[in-house]
């Protein structure tokens, strides 16, 4: 089984939806920001493909788009140093990720949530089309009556 991404149809449907429907740059590639997770210790930035993306969704360990050398790469395959995702967050307009992770061997949004991070991607091969799952419920403001009429910046 496969995981699907959803079409992005509507900004209510990436900023408020459940659905997952990540938004890949140009190049196909998706920002991934990856901290550790007991500590908050940024670790790394990287970029995924949507293969990147579905494999680190699948088996729950992280998985990249190397762009130097055009390649596939599942973190710690070679150095042993594989990490283990404990937590997989999309940001709000679904175009970065954040790995919350545990390495083998040791080696503020305009929606109004207090995070940019607040829904959570499920992980493991039960999913074929994952549903995001809410970490916060309530906002912190109403960005109607912060911002207004001003147009949206997310753009699909």
């Amino acid at each position: 089984m496969s995981i699907k991404f959803a079409p992005r149809v509507s900004v209510e449907q990436v900023e408020e939806g459940t659905e997952l429907a990540p938004k890949f740059d140009e190049r196909g590639l998706i920002p991934a920001v990856t901290t550790d997770y007991r500590t908050g210790e940024l670790l790394m930035h990287g970029y995924m493909n949507a293969e990147a993306l579905r494999l680190t969704i699948e088996t729950g360990e992280a998985h990249y788009w190397s762009r130097s050398r055009q390649t596939l790469w599942h973190k710690g395959a070679t150095s042993g140093l594989v990490q283990k995702v404990r937590e997989l967050l999309i940001d709000d307009d679904q175009d970065c990720v954040w790995l919350r992770v545990e390495v083998a061997g040791g080696a503020s949004c305009h929606v109004g949530y207090r995070s940019c991070f607040y829904r959570r991607i499920p992980l493991g091969t039960g999913h074929d089309a994952p549903r995001l799952e809410f970490t916060e419920r309530e906002k912190v403001f109403d960005p109607k009556e912060v911002y207004g009429d001003a147009p949206n910046p997310t753009q699909l």
